[in-house]
């Protein structure tokens, strides 16, 4: 049975953080959704504008998935952080030990929620002394950090070596190393 995997676009979301992932997993033949506020186009960090393929309403009555995947950019995490379907599609994921994976930005979602406090873990690096406020997480200084069901990395230039984290998670080595050398990637 193919793995699953949904792909958050919402408002200022950092292009980037969602089209290397969503391209990775689905070269990794993971069944991958891309789903929004809705399906109008969304408006990302720098404007280029991408269409969700569903509504996450629709895509959580869908589910369950194997990973969520949660992108920044310089506000996006303000349009996650606020909406009560990704708040509880978060929660879903820790609860069921399901993978969430979340760069950049995005953990400031995860922590305004209570969202798998005690794990190791890495954001933006402005948002270090964010992350480390009441000891709720365990900052690390590594570009992609791994704590069980929960993968992070840092930002832009650690997307790719996120997104094969992130893919060789669900799926095996073999197949993340693949898509590795087809992309070009050290693996």
């Amino acid at each position: 049975m193919s793995k699953r995997a949904l792909v958050l676009v919402y408002p200022k979301s950092d292009e980037g953080e969602v089209c290397v992932p969503y391209s990775v997993l689905k070269r990794g033949g993971v069944d991958c959704k891309l789903a929004g506020p809705s399906t109008d186009p969304v408006y990302c960090s720098v404007g280029i504008r991408i269409i969700p393929e569903l509504p996450l309403s629709e895509a959580i009555k869908q589910g369950p998935y194997d990973v969520v995947v949660l992108p920044g950019g310089r506000w996006g995490w303000q349009s996650l952080s606020t909406d009560k379907h990704v708040i509880a599609l978060m929660r879903e994921q820790e609860k069921s030990g399901r993978c969430l994976a979340a760069i950049c930005t995005s953990t400031i979602a995860m922590k305004m929620h209570g969202i798998m406090y005690g794990r190791r873990l890495t954001s933006y690096p402005s948002l270090e002394d964010v992350m480390r406020r009441d000891a709720c997480y365990i900052y690390k200084h590594d570009d992609v950090v791994v704590d069980r069901n929960l993968i992070t990395s840092s930002g832009q230039i650690t997307t790719f070596a996120w997104a094969i984290k992130v893919l060789e998670y669900i799926t095996d080595e073999e197949t993340a190393a693949r898509v590795a050398q087809e992309s070009l990637l050290p693996y």
